[in-house]
């Protein structure tokens, strides 16, 4: 079992920085045993990052209902993500289906308003973490969970785009309308480990039992863009996988 202070001692070994914003995704499945179980680790977190740090966590939901930040669980976030954003003095945005949660800070910055689509572009929470410096914490998952892949695909503006329902309300009025977002399987976001291994742009270790990753999410944009501006199809599957997902999104290009 994993004190919180254990777990303190390995996020700033691997490198987080006191004071700076944390946008984590993470496998509570991965890291456990931990005193306290999620909420352990969610205080460790917050200690490595101090008084002055912000922490992020994705927050998305179904879309098939209206969208309260309040009250709506999250969809295969995990059970830190959805412990957090229901802590005292957490803020969670309002996208009604690419919600983030943000404690610190930078929190109100980050979840504020954003356009519908791309629900991960540069005006979004991904994006704000992005514009703060801030870094990147995969915590038992891979790049294949990292969001902010999906702000690199915004912004190297890939010729891909998938459109899925999703409920929205305003003035009180409940409807449901197609959301484009550059959306496929996403196994193919894990080639960004090599990329940034090879640059020394990503640093590797243990918090609890679960395989971490760091990096600062302007690398992880900046070497992403890179690739895709010489292959812009390069995070999709070939079509010789049958993938449904990324077969989808190819033939989604005009």
């Amino acid at each position: 079992m994993m004190t919180t202070a254990q777990l303190v001692e390995q996020l700033k070994a691997l490198g987080v920085r006191p004071g700076g914003v944390l946008l984590v995704h993470t496998s509570f499945k991965a890291v456990r045993p931990v005193e306290g179980g999620p909420l352990g680790l969610i205080e460790a977190l917050r200690t490595a990052l101090g008084p002055q740090g912000t922490l992020v966590m994705p927050t998305m939901t179904d879309g098939e209902t209206v969208f309260d930040p309040r009250s709506t669980p999250t969809a295969d976030m995990g059970i830190t993500a959805e412990l957090f954003w229901r802590q005292p003095g957490v803020v969670r945005s309002t996208h009604p289906g690419g919600s983030f949660a943000a404690q610190g800070p930078h929190a109100e910055e980050i979840c504020r308003p954003q356009p519908l689509s791309p629900p991960h572009g540069p005006d979004s929470p991904v994006g704000r973490v992005h514009d703060l410096d801030g870094q990147v914490l995969l915590l038992g998952v891979t790049h294949s969970e990292d969001t902010t892949l999906h702000m690199a695909e915004a912004v190297a503006h890939v010729p891909y785009s998938v459109s899925h329902p999703c409920v929205v309300e305003a003035d009180g009025v409940a409807r449901t309308e197609m959301i484009a977002e550059t959306d496929h399987c996403c196994t193919g976001f894990r080639r960004a480990d090599e990329w940034l291994l090879s640059r020394g742009l990503q640093r590797m270790g243990k918090v609890g039992n679960a395989e971490a990753r760091l990096c600062n999410s302007r690398d992880v944009v900046a070497v992403a863009v890179e690739h895709l501006a010489a292959d812009p199809l390069i995070f999709l599957c070939p079509v010789s996988a049958g993938c449904e997902e990324c077969n989808l999104a190819r033939a989604s290009v005009q």
